[in-house]
């Protein structure tokens, strides 16, 4: 499918569109109006034309045409404006009507028009004709979105040619239920966070290769692809294992936490911010509905700069890449109208977005794009700069490394270098597998979890978790793993509250205890993680351990800093503690010793003055 192209709607009458018209073109409409004379000069011709097709009469005509051609112009009678569409028409009906035979182009007689050319001039209808369909046409039938159902197959069948060779393949495709996966890999990725190991640059934001594996050994299943297992398991010899796919959810996690406020660079570190402590004890599904609202809005980032073999999108090229709010709310548009827990296939969704008007622009100069070499791959030729080419490819990247990543939507996929290669007809693509390393995305599900974030529904309900058995924890405030081992993650968590004393075991201890909750973390996060992977309820022991430290936790409360102010007398010490003004905001310490909160401190001063008091700033 073409890209949306800019177009400037120009309302004429019927009258103005055949005078727009040759000679021979009107000559061409009186074989479909049974005209007997034949005519010649121009104002005759119209002047026939008009008394055939003008009022209702025009009626007759409609009722001839196929379909599919009642269906072009029903499309039109019925939308706000008066052109043909025709990439939104091919997207909803699956083809073109037939608005004549022979080669349009050629200035040849070979050509006929067929009746729908009576409705259409230069792709327009005028206004008082579409005005008299209106009153007889039949509504289209609506936009529906193809989906497949609540399963799939097992497989996916690829059609590939190359030359002269054409090939059939039927592929084994992967499926990731996202909905748990996004809540677990966030409270991991923030406990990795947490333990200071996740480095990203401070001049791009961006994580180095190191971290995205750190962060990619942390997550439920691993990242979508393994490229040591591929090479190691290539078995299909119509792909090269040797071109990394790269990481996808361990490098999307690092931008959506920055984004949504969670986590913050300090020095080369990702550090927790207040909301991120605060997000290791709140409900996943909120957090996470936040971080996607903050996503559609940010202007930081451009997911297609993760196109890699797209170039140009730097220097002089980023003044005509279009805003990335306004494409992401297109999208996400389109995805809330999805059916909740029903599987779509990519190209459908895309071809709805099309059909319904769901339209957006990557760049506004696909001439500064180019794969390869920017004079003989430039994208800016006829058919280079398709929606197949740049909004697809966007699209793929948004749902792929970013709704999935958060659990908003299920995928299903493939390697990218056996999917469909839409793009071989670009120059400098021959030895390119893929063009993105989104390309094997095939199908996805909105979930649960993703119609909560986007606003469909306004409670989240998340299913039942039966708890494992990875974790024994015993009445002497042991703990002690099995030897299938404990989620990198969750190893994290004891390695924080409690003391590590053999390799797969930990002692609780309340001075650690003590230390992580100064820290600003709470003894919930270890209850949790202590009651999940354990399959018998706590020992009597640790519950009372735990409460006794969250007692003592909540014992004590911290005010924030507060100034100390010397008087020169006890007794004035004592007036401005005891005087209606100031004793709100100080008390007395000793017999000459004022303190005052930092919160107070504007009123304090305020209130002193009045008093007829003023205190001098720190010599």
């Amino acid at each position: 499918m073409p890209r949306r192209k800019q177009t400037v709607e120009i309302v004429i009458s019927l009258e103005q569109a055949l005078e727009a018209k040759t000679v021979d073109d009107l000559k061409k409409l009186c074989p479909l109006l049974s005209l007997d004379q034949k005519l010649t000069r121009k104002a005759d011709l119209i002047t026939a034309i008009l008394q055939q097709i003008e009022g209702a009469k025009i009626k007759t005509f409609w009722q001839q045409l196929d379909e599919l051609q009642k269906a072009a112009v029903a499309e039109v009678v019925h939308s706000s404006g008066n052109n043909y569409n025709a990439d939104a028409f091919v997207a909803k009906y699956g083809q073109k009507p037939i608005f004549g035979t022979g080669d349009r182009y050629t200035y040849s007689s070979k050509y006929k028009p067929s009746l729908l050319s009576l409705f259409f001039y230069q792709g327009s209808m005028p206004s008082e004709l579409k005005q008299t369909l209106s009153a007889f046409v039949p509504k289209p039938q609506a936009t529906r979105l193809n989906e497949v159902g609540e399963t799939i197959p097992d497989t996916f069948v690829v059609r590939q040619q190359r030359y002269w060779n054409e090939k059939e393949y039927e592929i084994p495709l992967t499926v990731c239920e996202m909905e748990q996966v996004g809540q677990k890999d966030l409270l991991s990725v923030l406990r990795l966070i947490q333990s200071g190991k996740v480095s990203v640059s401070e001049k791009t934001s961006l994580p180095s290769g190191a971290t995205v594996k750190a962060i990619a050994t942390i997550l439920l299943g691993g990242d979508f692809y393994d490229d040591q297992q591929r090479k190691a398991e290539a078995q299909y010899h119509y792909t090269s294992p040797y071109d990394d796919i790269g990481c996808i959810k361990a490098f999307a996690w690092t931008a959506l936490l920055q984004v949504g406020n969670i986590a913050e660079l300090s020095g080369t570190k990702l550090v927790l911010t207040k909301a991120g402590l605060k997000a290791l004890q709140d409900p996943p599904a909120k957090t996470l509905q936040t971080i996607w609202k903050r996503w559609l809005k940010n202007t930081t980032f451009d997911e297609f700069r993760r196109i890699d073999e797209i170039k140009g999108q730097t220097g002089k090229g980023s003044r005509g890449m279009t805003a990335v709010a306004g494409r992401r709310e297109a999208i996400a548009t389109a995805l809330s109208e999805c059916p909740i827990g029903k599987w779509i296939q990519f190209p459908e969704f895309s071809k709805y977005m099309v059909a319904t008007g769901h339209l957006f622009e990557v760049t506004r100069d696909p001439d500064a794009l180019y794969i390869c070499e920017s004079g003989y791959g430039n994208l800016g030729y006829s058919g280079s700069h398709d929606w197949n080419i740049l909004q697809e490819r966007y699209m793929r990247c948004l749902l792929f490394e970013y709704a999935a990543t958060l659990g908003l939507i299920d995928v299903s996929y493939v390697d990218p270098g056996v999917a469909w290669r839409d793009f071989g007809d670009l120059w400098g693509t021959d030895e390119l597998h893929f063009l993105s390393r989104y390309d094997g995305l095939i199908y996805f599900r909105l979930n649960a979890l993703g119609a909560y974030c986007l606003g469909l529904t306004e409670k989240y309900q998340p299913p039942a978790i039966a708890n494992s058995q990875t974790l024994r924890v015993l009445p002497n405030l042991e703990i002690v793993a099995s030897e299938t081992g404990l989620n990198i993650s969750e190893a994290l968590v004891l390695d924080l509250y409690a003391q590590r004393i053999a390799d797969r075991k930990w002692q609780l201890d309340l001075d650690r205890l003590l230390t992580a909750i100064e820290d600003g973390h709470q003894v919930a996060e270890l209850k949790q993680v202590l009651e999940q992977n354990s399959s018998e309820p706590l020992p009597a022991s640790v519950q009372d351990f735990l409460k006794t430290a969250t007692d003592k936790a909540q014992a004590l409360r911290d005010l924030g800093e507060a100034k100390l102010i010397e008087c020169a007398s006890s007794h004035l010490a004592a007036l401005i503690a005891n005087d209606p003004l100031t004793k709100k905001y100080c008390q007395l310490v000793g017999s000459r010793g004022l303190v005052v909160l930092a919160t107070h401190e504007g009123k304090f001063r305020k209130a002193l003055r009045q008093i007829g008091y003023a205190l001098p700033p720190v010599r």
